[in-house]
């Protein structure tokens, strides 16, 4: 179960900042297989006071509207897994959410089930996988 935090421009859209949760979730569903009821995304915003970064890092010119995008999720996925999840994100940001590629930020945390208690206090690990009820 990844656990998502979103930050955005403090003056984006309600509208876009749904769009944007929405992409990454479906990239997470398409890319590593993710069960479409594991939506965990804490989004905040940030204003130029708040968050500094280079506009040029790495060759990638950004612009003032970066959105960050942190993932934490259970250890096991191939680089390759990750490099087309970032790619897949970056895609449907752009199609559906009108954020330049350029400015998507992605980085992961990796951990393990003991790592996680998902509910009732109770330690993921002893836990088995329950599937929602549908809407």
């Amino acid at each position: 179960m990844p656990f998502i935090r979103t930050s955005v421009h403090k003056d984006t859209p309600a509208s876009q900042r749904q769009a944007i949760v929405d992409g990454i979730h479906q990239a997470l569903i398409d890319g590593i297989g993710m069960p479409a009821d594991e939506l965990f995304n804490l989004v905040t915003d940030y204003d130029a006071q708040q968050f500094f970064y280079s506009r040029t890092f790495n060759g990638i010119a950004r612009s003032d509207r970066m959105v960050l995008i942190e993932i934490t999720m259970r250890r096991g996925r191939s680089d390759a897994m990750k490099r087309a999840l970032y790619a897949n994100i970056a895609s449907n940001l752009e199609k559906n959410a009108g954020v330049a590629p350029n400015d998507v930020f992605i980085f992961t945390h990796e951990n393990d089930y003991s790592d996680w208690s998902v509910g009732g206090g109770k330690f993921a690990m002893a836990i088995v996988q329950q599937v929602g009820p549908s809407a």
